[in-house]
């Protein structure tokens, strides 16, 4: 049983979809606006956020910002829009996964149920035993937290999630396909999606893909996290 929040604001779609998840056993919430929203999440703790672009007061990829900046509730994008690049950006902006409008209420539940394992998984695992260190880098899986050189580094969680898996494995060529199934819980996908968490995380890590220092791709094979030389 999870907490949802459910925001929609087209009445039968609203409704259609907290019929199935109360049928599912989850406790669920709803509302229509994005102000809304941004309200429930301040006021009450939430499993996940099943999150409509197409909002009246807010464009939905406003409101994912916002939601962003109080909560790291999961957030799963259900919209209309298939645009590849708009897709790729709401990932980047911290939509853990999305979904394109119509699908089947299986096709949730199977997402949901993803989601929710990825971050209960975070949030009720077994303590890793000790700080992850590839060259000036730490990464504290517990604490959830990243230093590089000393200096704190200010990531998302898919970002950290992505850092943290390599870490793990430094020097280790870890396959994209690998990456989706274990940092994003997903058996298919997009590469461009890899690559725009690459890039963002190279950014934080001061390099480029031109002139790596710690992430280097090995095109068509995958990726490394590894210490300068």
């Amino acid at each position: 049983m999870a907490s949802v929040l459910v925001v929609e604001d087209d009445q039968f779609v609203r409704s259609a979809l907290i019929r199935h998840l109360s049928e599912a056993a989850h406790v669920v919430r709803s509302v229509g606006t994005a102000l809304e929203a941004l309200r429930e999440v301040a006021h009450f703790r939430f499993d996940v956020v099943i999150l409509d672009l197409g909002l009246p007061d807010l464009d939905g990829s406003e409101a994912l910002k916002m939601l962003r900046g109080i909560t790291d509730v999961p957030v799963i994008i259900a919209t209309a829009r298939d645009d590849e690049a708009e897709i790729v950006r709401l990932l980047n902006a911290g939509a853990d996964d999305y979904l394109t409008k119509p699908f089947s209420v299986e096709h949730l539940s199977a997402r949901m149920a993803a989601v929710l394992r990825r971050s209960r998984a975070v949030a009720g695992g077994e303590p890793p035993s000790r700080v992850l260190r590839v060259g000036g880098l730490a990464i504290d899986p517990l604490r959830r937290s990243a230093e590089l050189d000393g200096a704190v580094l200010d990531l998302t969680r898919r970002e950290f999630d992505l850092l943290a898996f390599l870490a793990g494995r430094p020097g280790v060529v870890v396959a994209r396909k690998e990456l989706l199934a274990e940092v994003w819980q997903q058996s298919y996908g997009d590469d461009q999606t890899i690559d725009v968490h690459l890039s963002w995380l190279r950014r934080k890590l001061g390099e480029t893909a031109a002139k790596p220092r710690y992430l280097h791709t090995l095109r068509g094979v995958g990726v490394k996290l590894e210490p300068p030389q």
